[in-house]
């Protein structure tokens, strides 16, 4: 899966890739079916969701359309290939991440005792980080949200994960006060959204050192 180099082969590109996703999406997945609190991004998706009445899939897609343009903003160019990445990730893991939630659902996850889903919970929160480290070191194809966190990371905090994903989720919490504001109700907001909240640039950070220890960040220039 790696070369003599220690870089991946593009069949180990295709291969960490397909894993860091499924691995990202049944981390939204969990926290989303089970309510107890989801990832920041994903939380405000959902209120945005319930405040237009749009399927969760729609709104993940349109939310990462939003954040394609601002991330070229920030870049102050329209890097057509890196965009094309942003949209080739975004719409499968957008309805796989739609679609593992309900399948969760049907299994009445949420019935399960207060502690084991708060556990579960902070597992799908984790696995979130696991995901997003696998493929931003890959930095092959990136969902735009998390490729606007490895913007700020890399270009104006030297490498900071734990600094680069509080400033990223200034975002999706400015969606969730606008939206709070107009329903007066808060969905995908609980011990889970605080532990992305203060944690998953951490859980990020220790999944870059421990999790596929071979594989280094690739193709930041």
């Amino acid at each position: 899966m790696y070369q003599n180099n220690g870089k991946p082969t593009i069949l180990g590109d295709c291969i960490l890739l397909v894993i860091s996703i499924i691995i990202n999406s049944f981390g939204n997945a969990l926290t989303v079916s089970l309510n107890l609190g989801s990832a920041l991004w994903t939380a405000s998706a959902v209120n945005m969701s319930h405040l237009f009445n749009m399927n969760l899939g729609n709104i993940l897609l349109l939310e990462g359309v939003a954040v394609i343009l601002a991330n070229a903003l920030m870049l102050r160019e329209f890097d057509w290939h890196r965009m094309l990445g942003n949209v080739i990730f975004m719409v499968p893991f957008s309805y796989l991440v739609s679609g593992l939630s309900s399948l969760l659902s049907t299994l009445d996850i949420q019935r399960l005792p207060l502690i084991p889903s708060v556990i579960i919970d902070i597992i799908g929160v984790m696995f979130i980080g696991c995901g997003i480290s696998i493929y931003q070191r890959l930095n092959l194809l990136l969902h735009p949200n998390d490729d606007l966190m490895q913007i700020i990371r890399f270009r104006y905090l030297h490498g900071n994960a734990v600094t680069a994903s509080l400033a990223a989720f200034s975002i999706p919490i400015v969606i969730m006060i606008i939206t709070f504001a107009i329903q007066h109700q808060l969905w995908a907001v609980n011990i889970g959204t605080i532990v992305a909240l203060l944690f998953q640039g951490t859980f990020i950070a220790v999944s870059d050192k421990y999790i596929f220890r071979k594989l280094k960040h690739q193709r930041l220039s």
